[in-house]
């Protein structure tokens, strides 16, 4: 039986009527096997209150595919559901085999719910995030106009030169000061570059007043840094965008701020101010911070105080920047998943609601991202973030398919390098993260190949720019939203963090990979102009050590991805005849029919193809 044989369901409108229901909603729920699977009968299986509840399901036969089609009360805030297949019994068996089909795919034995397929009574993510293309800046670094040269440099900073080196090694107290002078003007005058990538989302990182060139240290939240142009700058930028119908989202540090802030200056000087509340003192005048770096104290909040100051309604910091002038339309919120949480304590939720219900009621369709390096799972489907930051979903069973074997690229925290796997392990890890994120979330999140935060994915791969157009390929065609990391189109490289955020060479264009850049562009013209790549389903093909293929299925077509690794043999896929749509190297053409399908040619080396698939 080949993978597209397999029984399959997953939350796209092929398969649910409804992704976004109402509480107290009946929603239509099908789930397809092969005519040649021995499937008797399917159950679906669902929770009311925790409490199991089995339905059942009518049958209907198109062709090789058969439809098992229920419905399912959306009882809960979030409703899980699974199904239940059983097939005819073997010859001389006692009884047919049963085995649950739940996000994780096929299992033979009874598993707990947390990989359960779900529908989630709560808005969904806007579909311009959904839609759209994340373009991820950096102000220090991106670009810098006229008027940089006129500010001037405070105490903390480092001055640089565009061209210089990035200090990039942690331990080195001169990496965080290091100043290139990159500002939002800078940003502003370079739009066009953006509108090439296709991207129409920016997303920049903090931008109020800091004393390093990350500003996750924020000195005051009631200004934009005027090192950056100041809000004034801001606002420009922010009209600009938003006068080409793009969107513009904003970073906001929760969990800290930096030890120089005026919250925590009042707090320090006096013990009864009341700022004092807003961080965790002991009696000795020790603090807690993130990760034992002192210069960045925790925020408590426990306390409701500094929630109506964060977080909660239009005078706080979540809700003034959503407004005139400034209109951001939507926040990706730094260490989301730490924010709220300290040993017993945990209002993590708390906070994640009062951030969307604040951003709900000031704008109309506000995108909340929730930064979480590890496993967010425990943090999405509910009314607060709308999805995460995919690194353990997408970004590191990419770069372990990818990597180079002498790259040093570590996802953060740890100890070695991510291992180099084969494809199958590689598809096992997205089917474990999709099916525990769930359907909805995973659509929401970022699927990225590199941050500020980490290795830049040219040097994952070893500096092969086939390779790396490969992962491009995989980042705009799998179900999530592609965010580019500036400098990622044109081939910069990075092995950390931080020497990721190398300035982008705008005078030295020489040096640009422009092939890939068109690779972005293509990659992002062809997700806008097909529903499959933006809200389509996903079913896995073929796999092999080096090669991964799947469909994306929506009701308005279907389109194939195959990805190279490296040479690979030709092998068939059945589906119908195929028209070719992108390459991210020259050749490939259209897959005529044959009679397991199509036939996908051998490839001499990496490769990223995409075949819109006829109607059958």
């Amino acid at each position: 039986m080949s993978l597209l044989d397999l029984p399959h369901h997953d939350g796209s409108p092929l398969y649910v009527s409804d992704e976004a229901p109402m509480l107290g909603d009946t929603v239509t729920v099908r789930a397809r096997t092969s005519a040649h699977d021995a499937v008797a009968e399917v159950w679906l299986r669902t929770t009311y209150d925790a409490e199991p509840v089995f339905h059942p399901t009518t049958s209907t036969t198109e062709g090789d595919v058969v439809w098992w089609t229920a419905r399912l009360p959306v009882h809960n805030p979030v409703t899980h559901y699974r199904f239940l297949l059983v097939r005819t019994a073997a010859d001389g068996a006692p009884e047919g085999e049963q085995v649950w089909l739940t996000g994780a795919g096929l299992v033979g034995h009874d598993a707990p719910d947390a990989a359960d397929f779900r529908l989630a009574a709560y808005p969904e993510a806007p579909g311009w995030g959904r839609d759209g293309v994340v373009y991820q800046v950096f102000p220090d670094r991106f670009a810098r106009s006229a008027a940089a040269d006129a500010r001037e440099v405070p105490d903390w900073a480092l001055p640089a030169e565009w061209d210089d080196e990035v200090v990039f090694e942690g331990s080195d107290p001169r990496t965080p000061m290091q100043l290139f002078g990159g500002d939002l003007d800078g940003i502003t005058e370079h739009l066009d570059h953006v509108a090439d990538v296709g991207a129409d989302i920016i997303y920049t990182t903090p931008v109020f007043p800091g004393e390093s060139n990350h500003r996750y240290n924020a000195t005051t939240f009631t200004e934009v840094d005027p090192l950056l142009g100041g809000s004034a700058a801001y606002a420009r930028l922010s009209a600009a965008v938003h006068a080409r119908g793009w969107r513009i989202l904003g970073d906001l540090t929760t969990n800290h701020t930096g030890d120089t802030h005026e919250w925590f200056l009042s707090a320090v000087d006096d013990p009864d101010d009341p700022h004092r509340a807003f961080y965790y003192f002991d009696d000795d005048g020790t603090y807690a911070c993130w990760m034992g770096h002192g210069t960045l104290p925790k925020i408590n909040h426990a306390n409701h105080d500094v929630r109506h100051a964060m977080v909660e309604g239009p005078d706080s910091v979540v809700g003034r920047w959503l407004q005139p002038p400034y209109d951001v339309d939507g926040w990706r919120i730094d260490v989301a998943n730490m924010t709220g949480r300290l040993a017993d304590i945990d209002v993590a939720h708390e906070v994640a609601r009062a951030v969307r219900r604040t951003a709900a009621a000031l704008r109309e369709d506000p995108w909340v991202i929730g930064e979480h390096n590890h496993d967010a799972t425990g943090d999405v489907d509910g009314d607060g973030w709308h999805g995460t930051m995919n690194y353990s979903g997408f970004s590191w069973p990419v770069w372990s398919w990818l990597r180079e074997t002498s790259s040093p690229a570590r996802p953060f925290g740890r100890p070695v390098a991510v291992p180099r796997r084969d494809g199958r392990a590689v598809v096992d890890t997205f089917r474990a993260w999709q099916g525990t994120l769930g359907w909805r979330a995973t659509a929401a999140s970022w699927n990225i190949l590199g941050s500020h935060d980490s290795a830049r994915i040219r040097t994952v791969v070893g500096g092969d720019a086939a390779v790396h157009r490969v992962a491009a390929g995989l980042q705009f065609t799998m179900p999530g939203v592609p965010m580019v990391f500036a400098g990622d189109e044109i081939g910069l490289e990075g092995v950390n963090g931080e020497d990721a955020r190398r300035p982008m060479p705008w005078h030295r264009r020489e040096e640009w990979d422009t092939r890939t850049l068109a690779t972005y562009a293509d990659l992002a013209r062809l997700r806008r102009t097909h529903p499959a790549l933006r809200r389509g389903g996903l079913r896995w093909a073929h796999v092999d050590d080096d090669t991964i293929a799947y469909l994306r299925e929506h009701p308005e077509g279907t389109v194939l991805v195959v990805a190279r690794r490296a040479a690979g043999e030709a092998f068939s896929v059945g589906v119908a005849a195929s028209r070719h749509l992108f390459g991210s190297e020259p050749g490939g053409g259209d897959l005529a029919p044959a009679p397991d399908g199509v036939q996908v040619p051998a490839s001499d080396g990496p490769r990223c193809d995409v075949w819109q698939v006829a109607a059958e």
